[in-house]
């Protein structure tokens, strides 16, 4: 799988209120791909598929639900290792601003608000929540777009947001997602850090980018995203490493420096730290041949 990301623009026009649409496949083909709109897809009978949201990597049980909300999150279905002749996708997607931020801060809508937040990530929900809402989504996708229907959106996210089991699937890191309290300068330095995470960078050359000193701009940075500058190139190139692991056919070892890292020594080190296992392992557990079905 490619690492090219393609920019979808969903069939979603000013005057709809969300888009949905229901699928009946045997094959996942639609590329790596990212959008602005929040997005909750559900699949049925989909078990060994390969879902990918920024550097998570996960196969799904028969069942998967999902909702994203950060803006340019790359996210794909691939067919992994699944074998079922019929595979039932229903994606709903909707603006940012059908929930804008004066009805966010609601009391009512606390609960949508905190899991919108969560969802920068992606957020991945248990089977018991799931079948919760099965008849929900189901309604939603065969009933068209009248004004009952807003309404049974609203009350699916409600209903979400009421799970305490979700979980969250990208790093903070590779969620690229902004806050309204992140400044223009760690936004610059963080998409410089995205689009040359393969080259040398060091804290003098992104200081200097913002004109702040390293010391001045190292506890800027840690104060406003919460980890170290270290850290956040460190789980950059981890994201890469992780999908180069599973989709490529390149040693661990090309892999560790086309990803940025200087040592492979050290890569391995950071990778079992972080993923829990070495990347041998990691590459094994994951990898698995595509079906043509």
């Amino acid at each position: 799988m490619s690492n090219v990301v393609l920019n979808e623009i969903p069939p979603l026009s000013d005057k709809d209120c969300f888009h949905v649409v229901e699928r009946y496949k045997s094959e996942f083909t639609f590329p790596l791909h990212q959008h602005r709109e929040y997005e909750i897809n559900f699949i049925e009978h989909g078990k060994g598929l390969k879902r990918i949201v920024g550097d998570n990597i996960e196969y799904t049980d028969d069942y998967d639900l999902i909702l994203i909300s950060g803006d340019s999150l790359e996210h794909v279905w691939d067919q992994g290792n699944c074998k079922s002749p019929v595979i039932r996708e229903i994606t709903i997607q909707f603006s940012p601003d059908l929930l804008p931020t004066c009805l966010l801060e609601k009391n009512q809508f606390n609960s949508i608000r905190k899991m919108l937040i969560k969802a920068e990530h992606g957020l991945a929900f248990p089977l018991e929540t799931i079948m919760k809402v099965y008849n929900l989504i189901d309604t939603i996708a065969r009933e068209g777009k009248g004004f009952e229907q807003f309404l049974r959106l609203l009350k699916l996210l409600n209903e979400l947001s009421l799970c305490v089991n979700s979980r969250s699937l990208a790093s903070s890191s590779f969620a690229h997602a902004e806050r309204n309290m992140e400044s223009r300068r760690v936004s610059k330095v963080k998409d410089y850090i995205n689009q040359n995470y393969t080259k040398k960078l060091s804290l003098d050359l992104l200081s200097e980018m913002v004109g702040m000193s390293p010391v001045a701009f190292s506890r800027f940075f840690k104060l406003r995203t919460g980890k170290t500058l270290s850290d956040y190139i460190i789980d950059i190139r981890l994201g890469y490493a992780s999908r180069m692991l599973v989709d490529s056919n390149r040693t661990i070892s090309e892999i560790c420096f086309e990803c940025g890292f200087n040592n492979l020594s050290n890569f391995n080190r950071i990778f079992k730290k972080k993923k829990h296992m070495t990347p041998k392992l990691f590459r094994a557990h994951y990898r698995k041949s595509k079906s043509t079905i």
